[in-house]
């Protein structure tokens, strides 16, 4: 297949153009390379492999031309980027997606990278007829706002991902659980905020095999919205720093203030998984991978290629 990776150097689309081109794909990935280029270097070498710099808030969409599945990952994610720059993440989660959703043929299949951020603070077991209306931050508002849209299309798939955890060539930073290593590993102390608040998470790899599971799974899954993710991956903040604990000696402090970041649901992923769809990769294998990263990685460090 033709496919489009937009943010394809991103944490998530590096791997993803990755998988799709030793899968045999022909892979364009899009992105405006805000936070370099490093991530897709290693992928210049395949000839099915084509880059297009790009910010997906442009108004030209000849880019769609052609493609068969459109792998729609770009965005401003996480609800500190997104509180930042408000302006940004409307125009970049919501318009850009409408606009670019506007410009496919009826043929070409959308798969739109949604989130379970969307359940907010729940406090129950959600699933994908849960009823949502998320106010809590303009991460889950955005997104939502977006996957309604997309999901107007026949053949579009919204995926809502779990909170992703592990190692890719492009690391993001504010991903609790990388985040709770990095301050476990180089400060010796991590502060919990609402520490028995739930959520669920997936490794990064397991996110990429997500994608690749829709795209083999197009005709039973196009028009659906479907959690993606593992029940065995539900995890409370302090069920998390005591899984970090089992690899690293550090303090955790737990504080009486609130997280502004409220997120507090179980997710049910029997949808995906009646489908054949499963995580593979346990918190303690990436806390273990993560944990040797940040041994000798310093996202803050003066050190760049030369």
């Amino acid at each position: 297949m033709k496919t489009l990776v937009t943010g394809g150097a991103g944490y998530v689309g590096n791997l993803l153009c990755k998988a799709l081109l030793d899968a045999g794909h022909e892979v364009t990935a899009m992105d405006n390379f805000l936070y370099g280029y490093e991530s897709i270097l290693n992928l210049v070498p395949y000839e099915k492999f084509h880059v297009l710099k790009q910010d997906i808030r442009g108004n030209d969409t000849s880019y769609l031309k052609g493609m068969d599945v459109v792998f729609h990952l770009a965005g401003l994610s996480g609800y500190p980027a997104c509180e930042s720059n408000p302006n940004s993440a409307k125009l970049i989660n919501v318009d850009a997606t409408r606009h670019l959703s506007d410009n496919l043929d009826p043929g070409q299949i959308l798969m739109f990278a949604s989130t379970t951020s969307l359940y907010e603070n729940a406090g129950a077991v959600c699933n994908e007829e849960t009823k949502l209306n998320p106010r809590g931050g303009l991460y889950s508002i955005t997104k939502y706002a977006a996957e309604r849209y997309v999901m107007e299309r026949a053949n579009s798939i919204s995926l809502r991902w779990a909170t992703v955890f592990g190692v890719s060539a492009r690391m993001r930073a504010g991903l609790i659980l990388n985040d709770f290593v990095e301050k476990a590993v180089h400060e010796g102390t991590l502060v919990l905020y609402s520490a028995y608040s739930k959520r669920t998470f997936m490794h990064v790899r397991d996110s990429v095999r997500g994608y690749m599971f829709a795209l083999d799974n197009i005709d039973k899954m196009r028009g659906g919205i479907f959690n993606m993710g593992s029940e065995r991956l539900n995890y409370s903040k302090l069920e998390l720093a005591n899984a970090v604990k089992r690899h690293v000696k550090f303090e955790v402090i737990e504080s009486e203030l609130g997280d502004k970041d409220v997120r507090n649901f179980i997710i049910s992923f029997d949808k995906v998984k009646a489908l054949g769809f499963d995580c593979e990769i346990s918190i303690d294998q990436g806390v273990a991978e993560l944990v040797k990263l940040y041994r000798f990685y310093d996202p803050n460090s003066f050190v760049r290629p030369i």
